[in-house]
């Protein structure tokens, strides 16, 4: 997924000003996958989002503490358990499909097998398809699937609850909130005892 252009940059302008512009863009790119990554079919739409999450990840890894407010902070940890849980779900998503493939190869292998072992009988003698040779691989490769398909549907109804979560804490409003803000720049404290006084 190409990530969003950022308009407004300014070379000459200041960094705090062009990193809200970066993240402001970086958080519209992340929630424009809603409503769609909400259908769990919308695998490149988790996928994409899961990309996005990180781009905002990082920009606010390095720019959250000298340049915004308190509530950036926090939305690190947030975009983390969400860009953490969608990669989990696409996991799944890029083993599922070739758990099924190695499996049906070696099913397709073993009909052929039983298929030869009934060499030239007008019909297929049932037995002859019990102990071919991929028989246990299959059926653990289909276990398998039945696991991952599982574990997706399960990850996949924590990203909804995180996701509802995020939106009825104002995760997003908070965040572009929080990137307006300038922290109070630290002065730093005269020495103790330096003569100077009234």
């Amino acid at each position: 997924m190409k990530a969003r252009k950022v308009k407004g940059l300014r070379p000459d302008g200041a960094l705090a000003d062009n990193l809200q512009r970066i993240v402001a863009t970086r958080l519209d790119e992340l929630a424009s996958f809603v409503p769609k990554a909400l259908d769990p079919a919308e695998v490149k739409a988790l996928h994409d989002m899961r990309i996005a999450a990180k781009r905002l990840r990082y920009i606010l890894e390095v720019a959250a503490e000298p340049c915004f407010g308190a509530y950036a902070q926090t939305a690190i940890k947030r975009t983390k358990d969400l860009q953490d849980l969608l990669g989990e779900i696409h996991d799944c998503d890029v083993q599922l499909p070739r758990v099924r493939a190695l499996h049906d190869e070696l099913r397709a292998a073993d009909a052929l097998e039983a298929r030869a072992r009934a060499g030239d009988a007008p019909d297929l003698d049932p037995t002859l398809a019990s102990g071919t040779p991929h028989a246990e691989a299959w059926r653990g490769l289909e276990t398998l699937a039945i696991y991952l398909e599982a574990r997706r549907g399960l990850l996949f109804e924590r990203f909804l609850e995180l996701w509802r979560s995020l939106e009825r804490d104002g995760f997003r409003a908070r965040l572009k909130y929080a990137i307006a803000e300038r922290p109070i720049p630290v002065t730093p404290a005269s020495p103790a005892g330096n003569g100077a006084g009234p």
